[in-house]
């Protein structure tokens, strides 16, 4: 089912990218974004992992500098057959984590320093189990696919709009045909995005649910990794991570996207579930 989710993904990014090469320079135009869409379909398989850890400034680390994360991820790994991942880390205080990557034997995971200083082994041994349901349930790849798709929507609506401010690829001279494009660029700047949060919101709150029972499973242990999502409810609303809107459904727990009405948009269209109800599944009792 997530490789179905993949081509389609795929073919909405081929299909907007060539609808706006057509619109703004007509036949060249579309051969220029047929050319755009194969590099960002290719990227988008091979290197999107790559492009979301360094897009959320992700280091690999060493097992000297995370023993206990090295030793939980061997334990959990071996256990379910599953190959050892690439360990990263995003040098924020804020607490989160995310997998990535195009199959379980080029998975990634990434905690933020963070997360590492909060979290006691049970509950880090619960983040860990989660994020490596989502390795081993395959959700890796749409995840990120997702992330640069999104990246490139945004990127898509600057060009139109920079595009038409200036007369489109073939230019314009009449002064009420720039105008136009202006506001059918000024359009797709708030549409795009929007569009973005929307592909992400199909893809992510069901599979949070079904990674955390997974997760669960792997551990025996329900309440580490609600304990664990308790904390990260607490603190990151402390210290709010800022991270791009675009990567925003890879994480652990939803991170915090903007300020004022992008914030409040941000929320309306959230990527993840309330963490009460996660720990509710998860324990069978309602967070206090």
């Amino acid at each position: 089912m997530n490789g179905v989710k993949t081509v389609l993904l795929l073919g909405l990014l081929t299909g907007l990218l060539l609808f706006v090469g057509e619109t703004l320079g007509g036949q060249n135009g579309m051969m220029l974004a047929l050319v755009i869409a194969v590099v960002m379909n290719f990227a988008s398989y091979f290197w999107s992992d790559k492009i979301a850890l360094a897009m959320n400034g992700a280091k690999p680390i060493s097992r000297e500098d995370a023993p206990m994360v090295y030793r939980i991820c061997e334990r959990l790994t071996a256990n379910n057959h599953l190959p050892m991942p690439k360990i990263y880390a995003i040098p924020t205080d804020s607490p989160n984590a995310f997998a990535t990557g195009r199959n379980p034997e080029h998975a990634s995971v990434a905690f933020t320093t963070g997360i590492l200083k909060i979290l006691d082994e049970q509950e880090l041994e619960g983040v860990i189990a989660h994020e490596l349901s989502h390795v081993k349930n395959r959700d890796i790849l749409i995840s990120a696919v997702a992330a640069t798709i999104a990246g490139a929507l945004t990127m898509v609506a600057r060009m139109a709009y920079w595009a038409e401010l200036f007369g489109g690829f073939g230019g314009r001279s009449s002064d009420d045909e720039r105008g136009g494009g202006i506001f059918s660029g000024l359009l797709m700047i708030i549409v795009a995005p929007i569009a973005a949060m929307l592909i992400q919101l199909a893809i992510s709150r069901s599979r949070e649910y079904q990674a955390d029972a997974s997760g669960a499973e792997m551990t025996h242990n329900p309440y580490g990794l609600a304990n664990a999502l308790q904390k990260l409810d607490v603190y990151s609303k402390r210290l709010p991570m800022q991270a791009s809107p675009s990567t925003a459904h890879m994480f652990i727990v939803q991170p915090f996207t903007g300020r004022g009405l992008m914030n409040a948009v941000g929320n309306l269209f959230s990527t993840h579930p309330p963490i009460a109800k996660r720990i509710e599944r998860l324990t069978g009792r309602k967070m206090e």
